[in-house]
């Protein structure tokens, strides 16, 4: 007899919600910040619509990412056909209102990430798109705003979305007001807001690291070579700008060998973000940036 097990429940209340979101909104796209997270999102809406991505994915880039991200964000987008946008505040980093210009981390986060995506949302600044069909990248001065867009938020990452919902509607600004979210009881999600609302979509909310890890495994997918030992006994677990971003000492070489560290071993009680030194600054940085509208 057939035995559902933890990661097929989780999968497929993920692909159900992906689906929810594409049928619920005129224009859909999907963050995918080439991290474990939104690549196993990637994934899921492969699953979702047998093998097709009907949507856009979305890169927001700093202009300080760590190169190994970049160059594995344009290989697959080839391998798998994906049309990409890729945003960027350009005009911050022109002017070096960045952290290496001055600018504390938490400023600098602002510029380069909530200040990018929400334009890039809203479809007021300028895009570069890679066009699966012709293979070849087209920039672009505005584009159509996203009603909603698909996030591989996990609510045991961080404090802040901790108090996300499934479906959560953002103001005008893209502002996020966590008491202001409506109750999801039994699954049931509410998918119908005002018009001009922006939506973001958290399909794995409910989702831990060791289940993203266990999923990894499970499906063989295709991950970035920084989340592994290289020889040099370290490793990254979290990826973002390479100025603010450590790697952690570990010997683990293979998803089997994380989840390992995960379940006995040296990692089983250290949150995941110990290595993102924004989220030292001042205390409570990531929510500041996810109330005006970052991920």
């Amino acid at each position: 007899m057939f035995q559902r097990s933890n990661l097929d429940s989780l999968e497929s209340q993920s692909v159900f919600i992906i689906r929810e979101a594409y049928k619920s909104f005129k224009n859909t796209g999907m963050l995918w910040s080439i991290g474990k997270d939104s690549t196993v999102l990637l994934w899921l809406a492969k699953k979702a619509f047998f093998g097709h991505i009907p949507f856009e994915l979305i890169h927001i880039d700093t202009g300080y990412k760590i190169p190994e991200m970049i160059a594995y964000r344009d290989k697959l987008a080839k391998e798998l056909r994906l049309r990409l946008v890729v945003g960027q505040n350009k005009a911050a980093l022109a002017e070096k209102r960045t952290f290496a210009g001055g600018l504390d981390r938490i400023s600098c986060c602002r510029e380069l990430k909530t200040t990018a995506l929400r334009s890039t949302l809203d479809g007021t600044a300028p895009r570069r798109i890679y066009d699966p069909l012709e293979d070849e990248w087209r920039d672009f001065e505005t584009g159509e705003p996203y009603n909603a867009v698909i996030v591989g938020a996990r609510s045991d990452e961080e404090g802040s979305r901790s108090k996300e919902r499934v479906f959560s509607a953002r103001g005008e600004n893209s502002e996020w007001d966590a008491s202001a979210q409506p109750p999801e009881l039994w699954n049931l999600y509410k998918t119908e807001f005002a018009p001009g609302t922006h939506v973001r979509v958290h399909p794995l909310l409910e989702w831990t690291e060791l289940n993203i890890w266990e999923y990894i495994e499970r499906e063989k997918i295709p991950t970035i070579s920084i989340y592994y030992n290289q020889g040099n006994g370290k490793r990254y677990r979290s990826l973002g700008c390479y100025p603010c971003t450590f790697p952690v000492d570990s010997e683990a070489r293979n998803p089997k060998e994380i989840i390992d560290e995960l379940v006995s071993g040296k990692f089983r009680n250290i949150a995941e973000r110990s290595g993102r030194a924004q989220d030292k600054d001042g205390g409570g940085t990531l929510e500041i940036l996810r109330k005006e509208g970052y991920m």
